[in-house]
């Protein structure tokens, strides 16, 4: 059982592991042994509470396929038990994302000084724009 959150648990059943081989450098190590895991979690067939299943499909995540399935690959560490674990508290992390509310934006009004700033640089660039203007020539 993983608690990614005090109010509910995910089974180990909706979890799915398999071992592959790293990337990147670490010499003939890293060719022969598969030390990095990938984890797979379905979101629809979890045992995830349906608000939190419906805020992680929203959220806009290269990691969350269109199907509904998070796909975790965890290679920085050279034991796989290391990886395996890394990859789990990554996806507490992004189960905890979802599972926060987001902030309600309070509505803000310039203040004084910015009603002048904006002001001064308007005139600033109309100035500007007028000094562009034809020329006549003074007889």
């Amino acid at each position: 059982m993983i608690s990614p959150m005090p109010n509910f648990t995910l089974s180990e059943s909706d979890l799915q592991f398999s071992a592959i081989r790293a990337s990147g450098p670490g010499g003939q190590h890293v060719n022969k042994v598969s030390t990095a895991v990938e984890l797979r979690f379905d979101i629809k067939s979890s045992s995830l509470p349906d608000n939190i299943k419906s805020e992680l499909m929203r959220l806009s995540d290269r990691r969350i396929s269109k199907d509904g399935i998070i796909v975790l690959k965890a290679q920085r560490y050279r034991s796989q038990e290391k990886n395996r674990q890394d990859a789990i508290d990554r996806l507490k992390a992004l189960i905890e994302k979802a599972a926060t509310p987001a902030k309600k934006r309070i509505a803000t009004k310039p203040g004084k000084a910015a009603k002048e700033r904006r002001i001064r640089e308007k005139k600033k660039t109309g100035e500007k724009k007028s000094m562009r203007g034809f020329v006549r020539a003074e007889d």
